[in-house]
């Protein structure tokens, strides 16, 4: 499954695998993929250095790269406190008595939420690019559009392709224009951030409207069969997130989440701001329901209602709190329904890939014989 993208990255598979955990990244990259680690979990920068060292160690050589989330733009001099004091005391109260209600335990003494949204505040995101870039990356993505120009310039500097997701042809124009290397169409069927224009429709708009500039294809992915597609749709890759949550190398910490994940049909999720403040498909659960309800409150815009809900969310997992317990994942989430090795996934879909397209040679009146 070679493109000229694959080709110019020396990957084996024009296959881009983004996940949050180290062993998934490794374990892509040794299959033949190119995997991308997602920092935005990473406050701390030796704690992002441990990680980019393991990955060195284990993916056998083979190129990696980075996700970041920062904005184009700068807020000059605002801090978390700044912003958390935002935060409505109605709003506060509400998560309080829906915890209550299904009777979360609290955390532990002195014990900090587990994820925050200094992740996504920019100058998180220049620690990590500092730590990341004395290690040889070879991409680098921002979930939230264009990085900065200066973002853009050190990584060519580095000789690092930038990436950039984009849920419509407009947004992937402000991608070409600001000077980006690859545009990741993700449609609406994706897990995490996504828009409303699905995959099949988004995908040949995007081809068409940054040409010559390489596309992947983001959304609803994960059998060989939907690569083939989107390789037909004018894209030089795919791009897949939610179908490595199953794997065994995946560190989820909850096998409570694990069962709900591999239970769960394609009609299982939802787009929500209950996580973040923006529209992010995710499992639907009492907890989306909750912040969906018109009798409540309403969520808050970005990045208020990640402050708000981060250590709700914590105790939610640490508790492993059934009805509440969630996490962001596409609709292909319907085809995950058995825990299988990174090298089993991959090794299924480029099968399904070879099938589909031999099948379609044989329509068109082609043969190998």
């Amino acid at each position: 499954m070679q493109t000229e993208l694959s080709k110019k990255l020396g990957v084996e598979h024009a296959l881009f695998g983004f996940t949050p955990f180290p062993a998934v990244v490794a374990a892509i990259s040794r299959a033949g993929g190119l995997g991308v680690l997602g920092a935005v979990r990473y406050t701390a920068p030796d704690e992002l250095k441990r990680d980019l060292d393991w990955i060195e160690a284990h993916a056998g050589g083979r190129p990696y790269g980075l996700d970041v989330v920062m904005p184009a733009k700068k807020v000059e001099g605002v801090t978390e406190a700044d912003v958390e004091a935002m935060i409505p005391e109605g709003h506060r109260q509400y998560v309080k008595d829906t915890l209550a209600k299904y009777a979360v335990p609290g955390l532990d003494e002195g014990e900090a939420s587990g994820w925050r949204i200094t992740g996504w505040m920019e100058q998180v995101a220049r620690t990590q690019l500092d730590v990341a870039f004395d290690y040889p990356i070879k991409l680098l993505a921002n979930a939230l559009g264009s990085p900065p120009a200066d973002v853009v310039e050190r990584a060519h500097e580095k000789g690092v392709l930038v990436a950039a997701l984009a849920g419509s042809a407009r947004h992937a124009r402000k991608h070409a224009e600001a000077g980006i290397d690859i545009v990741v169409a993700q449609g609406y069927e994706a897990g995490g951030h996504t828009g409303e224009i699905a995959s099949m429709v988004l995908t040949p708009e995007v081809v068409d409207a940054v040409a010559p500039l390489p596309v992947l294809a983001a959304g609803g992915i994960g059998s060989g069969q939907q690569m083939a597609a989107a390789l037909t749709l004018g894209a030089q890759g795919v791009w897949l997130g939610s179908i490595w949550l199953t794997t065994t190398e995946a560190d989820m910490h909850s096998r409570a989440l694990t069962r709900k994940l591999l239970s769960a049909g394609s009609g299982d999720t939802v787009r929500s701001r209950a996580l973040t403040g923006k529209p992010a498909r995710q499992l639907r659960t009492e907890w989306t329901d909750a912040w969906d309800d018109p009798a409540g409150p309403g969520t808050l815009p970005m990045p208020l209602q990640g402050l708000l809900v981060a250590e709700a969310v914590s105790r939610i997992q640490k508790h492993e709190v059934e009805p509440l317990l969630g996490t962001p994942v596409g609709q292909i989430v319907g085809r995950m329904n058995s825990e299988r090795s990174v090298q089993e996934v991959v090794d299924d879909l480029t099968r399904g890939f070879e099938k589909a397209v031999d099948r379609l040679d044989r329509i068109a009146g082609r043969s190998h014989e």
